[in-house]
C-alpha cells in the first residue's frame, strides 16, 4: 500500500469526511401519526396559555394617546400650516386636557409619537458620523454627514441630518394646579451614553445656519449627557414610532385631568406627518403590544386544529406502518 493510499484511508476516518458522506451517527426519528398528533397537541397546549398570559399583561397597560398637531394650529393658519410652524414670530404654545379613565401606577412613561416619518430612509440614516459623536472635532472624516457637515467653513458637532432634525416640542404637565415633575434622566440606553457619545465632546456650531432643522443643544453640556439627542439618534425602523421623553413618578387616579402645556415647534406639516403625545404605564412584559400574545394564540390554535384533523384522518384511513403497497409505483402496478 502506497503512502497516498494510507493518507486517503486516514482522511476517510475524519469527522468532516463522515459528515460529507452522511455516515456520522445521527438521530433519525420516524414521525408516525401518533408522534405528529402528540407534537401538535403539546404545541397547542403550551402556546395558547402563554399567549393568553401575554395578552393579559398587554391589556393591563394603561395608555392615553392624544394627537395634537392639528388642534394646536390657530384657525387662521390651518390652510397653510407650514408657514405657521416656520414663522418664529407666532407663539407656538398650546394646551391639551387629558382625562385619566383608569388608574395609572407610577412610573408613567411619556412618549412622543411621530407618524409618516421615515427615519429609515437610506440617505437620512447615512447622514451622521458615529466617530465624531465619540471623539468630537478631533475626527475629520465627516463626509458622510453631508449636506450638514460644515457651516461658515467650520465643522458642525454633531453633524448630519439625523442630529439636525432633532425633535424639539416640549411638554409641561399640571394636575390640580400643581406641576407634575418629569424625570428626564436615564431615558437613553446606558450603553449609548457610555460608549457612543463622548463625555468630553460638546456641541459646536450646531443649528447656526440659515436653515434650522429642529432642536438646539446646550453647548456647555457634553453629548453623553444630552439624552434627548441620544434617544433621537437611535434610528427607528418603521415610519410610525415612539421615543421616550421622560417619566412621571406619581400615580394618576381615575378621573384626574392632566393639563398639558406644550410648545408646538416641530415641523411635521411639510410631509403630512402626525404628532401624538402618549402617557403609558408598563407591565412585566413592557409596553402595550397585543401582537405577541395574538401570535402565540394563533399558532397554538392552529396546532390544535391540525392535531384534530390528523387524528380524524388517522382514524378514518388507518394503515399498517411500512406497508410498501401504498408507494406510488406499487399502487400503479396494482391498478394495472
Amino acid at each position: 500500500m502506497t503512502d497516498t493510499d494510507q493518507e486517503r484511508d486516514r482522511n476517510k476516518e475524519t469527522a468532516f469526511y463522515k459528515f460529507t458522506q452522511q455516515t456520522l451517527p445521527a438521530c433519525k426519528p420516524v414521525l408516525t401519526p401518533a408522534w405528529v398528533i402528540t407534537i401538535f397537541l403539546f404545541t397547542g397546549c403550551i402556546f395558547i396559555p402563554v399567549g393568553l398570559v401575554t395578552l393579559r399583561a398587554s391589556r393591563s397597560v394603561v395608555e392615553i394617546v392624544d394627537r395634537y398637531d392639528a388642534e394646536c394650529v390657530p384657525e387662521s393658519f390651518r390652510i397653510d400650516k407650514v408657514s405657521y410652524v416656520q414663522d418664529d414670530s407666532i407663539p407656538k404654545n398650546c394646551s391639551r386636557f387629558l382625562k385619566v379613565h383608569k388608574y395609572m401606577k407610577a412610573p408613567i412613561y411619556i412618549y412622543y409619537q411621530l407618524d409618516n416619518y421615515y427615519q429609515n430612509h437610506r440617505r437620512y440614516v447615512k447622514s451622521r458620523s458615529d466617530q465624531q459623536l465619540l471623539h468630537g472635532r478631533k475626527y475629520h472624516g465627516t463626509s458622510s454627514c453631508q449636506p450638514v457637515e460644515f457651516n461658515n467653513d467650520h465643522a458642525i458637532v454633531p453633524c448630519g441630518l439625523v442630529a439636525w432634525s432633532l425633535f424639539n416640542d416640549t411638554f409641561k404637565f399640571i394636575r390640580e394646579r400643581a406641576e407634575l415633575k418629569v424625570n428626564r434622566k436615564n431615558i437613553a440606553w446606558k450603553s449609548d451614553r457610555d460608549h457612543k457619545f463622548g463625555k468630553k465632546v460638546y456641541p459646536y456650531n450646531f443649528q447656526n445656519g440659515t436653515l434650522i432643522g429642529g432642536g438646539k443643544l446646550n453647548p456647555r453640556i457634553p453629548l453623553s449627557d444630552q439624552e434627548d439627542l441620544i434617544v433621537w439618534m437611535r434610528i427607528s425602523a418603521l415610519p410610525s414610532f415612539r421615543k421616550l421623553y421622560g417619566r412621571i413618578e406619581e400615580d394618576l387616579d381615575v378621573d384626574d385631568v392632566v393639563v398639558v402645556h406644550l410648545m408646538n415647534n416641530y415641523n411635521t406639516y411639510s410631509f403630512s406627518g402626525k404628532k401624538k403625545l402618549v402617557l403609558s404605564t408598563s407591565s412585566w412584559l413592557g409596553g402595550k403590544n397585543d401582537f405577541l400574545g395574538l401570535a402565540y394564540v394563533f399558532v397554538g390554535s392552529s396546532s390544535l386544529i391540525l392535531a384534530l384533523v390528523f387524528m380524524l384522518l388517522h382514524l378514518r384511513y388507518r394503515r399498517p406502518y411500512g406497508d410498501t403497497i401504498y408507494l406510488p409505483w406499487n399502487r400503479k402496478s396494482l391498478s394495472v
